[in-house]
């Protein structure tokens, strides 16, 4: 079914989430129609429109041509997907969205444009889920957003191992539906490929840097933690979106090699944020309790707590750091405000915010820098 087809058949679920008399028709050639969508319509109802776009998404799967569903099949993967795909915070998908509609300076945006960014920001969602259905068996998870993780729900158990594997082949199967007559189709396939890549070597660094058994903390410096962060986490959460959404719009990724840098930087600083909010930040606030210290993890805490430490402070740290024991857990964090960590902390922010305006404000496109500003006053100063 082509693009135009399928925003025809949205046409009622469009209605739903977007007042009628927020929809402008214009004729194109007589025959076809679009809506043209204001921009104060679509900052209201953007969230809803995508959930739609996931509706439609989710059916066209649950009816895949390739594969002959039972009732028993296609109920499982409709549960499974609404268990990990929809009930995110879907910030990376939404950013799709948001960028490409900054991309076009001003101008609305056609029903066809609002459908394929929200399914682009869908793919990204259904990385994720991909992403974290796995992870979650690798790290023995218990809880994931609030409930149970996919393993853990009874009668999934390991089964949830290939539905991981469908969640990643679901990406490729909406691509090719909605975008395969696209110009960009081949640079988007290769584009989700090379950061699906990018993103298991992440997790591979952070899987064998500390094998069980074996924690040993002269294994953590900065550029290991850079490493981690920036293949696991700063490719797919911040510049998968703004890639898209340049493909999209029309553009060459590899003239925009400064934008994936200050993307990635901007990654590492966020991932900084959450290393320190996991040890300082108030519980209620950020919505659960931190675990960094207990779980060994490479944290950049403990990377400048090590950089920072007399010798006696570091036979504190070897001793407590890793541990369960809310005894050896206060000791770490006593350790870390005797250090001063808050304080390098904030001069850390500071000096990154500074950095990373510059190289947005340098930037000649202001289309561009208007996406980086949106990306960067999302999580500057952040408290959860």
């Amino acid at each position: 079914m082509s693009v135009s087809c399928c925003c025809r058949n949205l046409g009622k679920t469009i209605k739903k989430a977007i007042p009628s008399h927020h929809l402008h028709l214009r004729s194109l050639g007589g025959s076809l129609y679009r809506r043209r969508i204001q921009s104060s319509s679509m900052e209201t109802d953007l969230k809803s429109t995508f959930l739609n776009v996931y509706s439609v998404l989710k059916s066209d799967l649950l009816h895949d041509p390739s594969f002959e569903f039972t009732n028993e099949s296609r109920l499982w993967v409709d549960r499974m997907l609404d268990y990990n795909v929809r009930g995110g915070k879907l910030n990376r998908g939404l950013s799709v969205v948001d960028s490409f509609k900054l991309l076009k300076q001003g101008n609305d945006l056609t029903e066809q444009e609002v459908f394929l960014s929200c399914a682009l920001g869908w793919c990204i969602e259904w990385l994720q889920a991909y992403f974290l259905v796995l992870d979650d068996i690798m790290d023995n998870s218990v809880t994931r957003r609030g409930q149970p993780c996919w393993f853990r729900v009874p009668q999934v158990g390991m089964v949830a191992i290939n539905d991981g594997i469908l969640l990643r082949n679901h990406i490729h199967r909406i691509l090719k539906k909605h975008f395969r007559d696209k110009p960009y189709y081949v640079d988007l396939v290769d584009l989700f490929n090379e950061v699906e890549l990018q993103t298991a070597c992440g997790q591979m660094i952070d899987l064998i840097t500390t094998f069980e058994g074996e924690k040993d903390l002269s294994k953590y410096s900065l550029s290991i933690h850079r490493r981690i962060v920036q293949y696991k986490t700063a490719y797919y959460s911040f510049y998968l979106p703004v890639a898209c959404a340049l493909l999209m719009a029309g553009e060459n990724l590899e003239n925009h090699i400064d934008v994936k840098n200050v993307l990635v930087d901007m990654g590492i600083y966020f991932q900084v944020q959450d290393d320190y909010l996991d040890c300082f930040a108030d519980p209620e606030t950020l919505g659960k309790i931190g675990t960094d210290i207990e779980d060994f993890k490479c944290s950049w805490l403990v990377v400048k707590a090590l950089e920072r430490c007399s010798e006696e402070q570091t036979k504190i740290l070897y001793e407590n750091y890793g541990k369960t024991d809310p005894s050896n857990v206060a000791k770490v964090k006593d350790l870390y405000k005797e250090l001063d960590l808050e304080g390098v902390f904030m001069e850390y922010e500071s000096k990154s915010y500074e950095k990373l305006t510059g190289a947005i404000e340098g930037h000649q496109s202001k289309a561009i820098q208007a996406v980086l500003k949106s990306f960067l006053a999302k999580i500057y100063k952040r408290q959860k």
